[in-house]
């Protein structure tokens, strides 16, 4: 088994690292764009969109701006016929569309929560699985090789 060096961490560590949650793979830029990539070959990257804009959207100061990006929220993954409609219970539709014309930082949480569920569960493993992330892996496990040994 290969030691790793506690003040470097390789793409390989990092891509690998991905596997470990759905957490590492969202907070991880190139993570998140390999995992987007792969919604998109599954029609379902509403997912991962709407989950990022409820993360922008509770960083949120202002409060004109919270009630246009919750407007915009709703109107893009929520209302019935969203051009990027996400599937959520008809409680949670139901009880944010009652409170979208006075949004709070928390009225998507019980959605997100739900979206993000159905991520971990569903979506990551199957990313897991997917030819994709099996060649970037492997990509990044040859890039390795090459950079640290150069006379391969």
């Amino acid at each position: 088994m290969p030691v790793k060096c506690c003040f470097h961490r390789s793409n390989t560590g990092e891509t690998m690292a991905w596997s470990e949650s759905v957490d590492t793979l969202l907070a991880n830029k190139d993570g998140l764009a390999a995992f987007r990539t792969f919604l998109k070959s599954e029609f379902s990257e509403e997912n991962v969109e709407f989950w990022l804009a409820c993360e922008d959207f509770k960083k949120t100061k202002s409060s004109t701006k919270m009630a246009s990006k919750a407007q915009k929220i709703y109107s893009d993954f929520i209302q019935d016929d969203a051009p990027k409609e996400i599937n959520i219970d008809f409680h949670t539709k139901t009880h944010i569309s009652q409170n979208i014309s006075e949004p709070t930082l928390s009225c998507f949480d019980d959605a997100q929560r739900s979206i993000y569920s159905l991520m971990a569960k569903d979506s990551f493993p199957r990313f897991l699985r997917s030819e994709a992330y099996k060649e970037l892996v492997t990509k990044q496990q040859n890039g390795n090789q090459k950079r640290w040994l150069p006379f391969l």
